[in-house]
């Protein structure tokens, strides 16, 4: 009887842990209207994984562990696809159908626009970033960016119908990054770029490989993926992260509303020709642009509320795959392990601090929603749940390293 209990317990643990490291598979056919793709390239959104459909149309990515993914899909003579594929508790299979492109390569026309190096400039900094890395990054094949500046909007909008190549020479990768939308509103200032990257590697060995390696690990650490990993193993306050809140405050430096409209109303009225002054504007220029700076300054700032909170009060088990950071507002995410650089502090990004709060990496998260749901592997099951200010808002896309990245063991 005893015998027959351990043979029970033994198969039972071991059925857990087989679960446990269970790992599974997107399969599915690439096709168009009328046939199917063999030869289509099937890429990973944000990791370094990739294969191509065989002959029949058919393709397999394995060893995938439950989350997140999008497919990204390109095939010449076909607009790039994407496919959103949600791996819970068991593999997944797919059906990809692509569009024909109505526009071939030799076709492509680019109209002349003065202005379209100011927009692709403008474009690289909000996207791609401004940090060292960002420096070293190219793009390859701008010219298949389609710009437009709506002036009455004060909004640039970028799109493209083909994968941009992006070349990383700080930390050694390639990217193609299927851009869905990308919008810069001038006048709130606001950024919104949405898209797919897949990675690759750039050719390397020796002193060049190691050097990107040594810039790979800083990127990686303090980045939101490294705080989303180390919080649903329980662990982020020993990886170096300090949890705040981040509320909001009247403006000090900002009088309120009634005065300055009231202020504006009454330089308007006085602004009368007289036989002194024939510009009846010119004394009152100084303080009309007075009050308007105050009109558009921020009602409310940033201000840090000093108490740290314990992790174990934000992070619930939503399921197997899946925890969950139950909060509301702004969260303030300190990275302790490293300090800002000088080309940060003087960014749009910087945080403002109490002076008697050392200058370690401060990160915002404005939650959208609360029961912000996130993978062991440092993916949001929503994206746009959050939107990041500070430093995760410096570092974009050129200071990416993929999903599936393994840092160093630290010594």
């Amino acid at each position: 009887m005893i015998k027959k209990l351990l043979v029970f317990l033994f198969t039972l643990f071991a059925g857990i842990h087989a679960y446990a490291q269970a790992s599974f598979s997107i399969t599915g056919t690439v096709r168009d209207q009328k046939e199917t793709l063999p030869g289509a390239g099937i890429y990973l959104s944000g990791y370094q994984i990739s294969t191509v459909a065989d002959i029949n149309g058919n393709f397999k990515i394995s060893n995938l562990q439950p989350g997140s993914y999008d497919l990204l899909v390109q095939m010449v003579g076909y607009v790039p696809f994407s496919k959103s594929v949600i791996i819970s508790d068991k593999s997944v299979q797919v059906d990809l159908v692509l569009k024909e492109s109505t526009v071939h390569l030799n076709e492509v026309v680019i109209h002349a626009d003065p202005n379209r190096a100011k927009y692709i400039k403008q474009f690289k900094e909000f996207f791609i970033g401004t940090t060292p890395n960002a420096a070293q990054c190219k793009i390859v094949n701008p010219q298949v960016l389609n710009i437009d500046y709506d002036v009455t909007k004060s909004t640039l909008t970028i799109q493209t119908d083909q994968f941009l190549i992006i070349e990383n020479k700080a930390l050694g990768y390639r990217l193609k990054y299927m851009l869905d939308n990308f919008e810069y509103n001038s006048r709130t200032r606001i950024i919104y770029f949405s898209g797919h990257p897949f990675f690759e590697e750039l050719k390397s060995s020796g002193e060049t490989r190691k050097k990107y390696i040594e810039k790979r690990e800083i990127a990686y650490y303090g980045s939101s993926q490294h705080f989303f990993r180390s919080l649903y193993r329980g662990n982020s306050k020993e990886e170096g992260f300090i949890i705040n809140k981040m509320i909001k405050v009247p403006n000090p430096y900002r009088y309120p509303d009634s005065i300055i409209q009231k202020k504006l109303t009454q330089l308007k009225s006085q602004a009368k020709p007289n036989a002194i002054t024939k510009n009846p504007m010119a004394r009152d220029t100084a303080m009309i642009a007075f009050w308007r700076k105050q009109e558009e300054m921020p009602r409310y700032v940033d201000q840090l509320d000093r108490r740290e909170i314990s992790p174990q009060n934000l992070v619930y088990t939503y399921n197997n795959n899946l925890k969950m950071l139950d909060a509301t507002g702004a969260l303030a995410i300190i990275y302790t392990k490293e300090r800002e650089s000088l080309a940060y502090s003087k960014t749009s990004f910087w945080i403002f601090r109490p002076l008697d709060v050392p200058d370690y990496e401060i990160s915002v998260a404005n939650l959208a929603h609360r029961d912000i749901r996130f993978y062991e592997s440092g993916g949001i099951y929503d994206p746009r749940a959050m939107l990041y200010e500070g430093f995760w808002a410096y570092e974009k896309v050129g200071d990416m390293v993929p999903m599936d990245y393994i840092p160093l063991e630290k010594k």
